[in-house]
């Protein structure tokens, strides 16, 4: 956890030695389009697994019985 803390800091320093915004980054359209797809995709992943999950333990429990 400590790690993914110092990444993300090392991160935003890099960012703000570039001058890069990251707030003008996700208020522009492009941004806002982009974060959307990349939730779509993150959603769409989340509901693929949970279907496997829940196949794979009402197989198990099936077989349990």
């Amino acid at each position: 956890m400590i790690r993914l803390f110092t990444i993300v800091a090392i991160g935003l320093l890099v960012l703000s030695f570039f001058g890069i915004s990251i707030r003008s980054i996700l208020q522009s359209p492009t941004g806002k389009d982009n974060v959307t797809f990349i939730w779509d995709l993150i959603t769409t992943g989340w509901h693929i697994l949970e279907g496997w999950v829940i196949l794979i333990t009402s197989t198990l429990t099936a077989s349990i019985r």
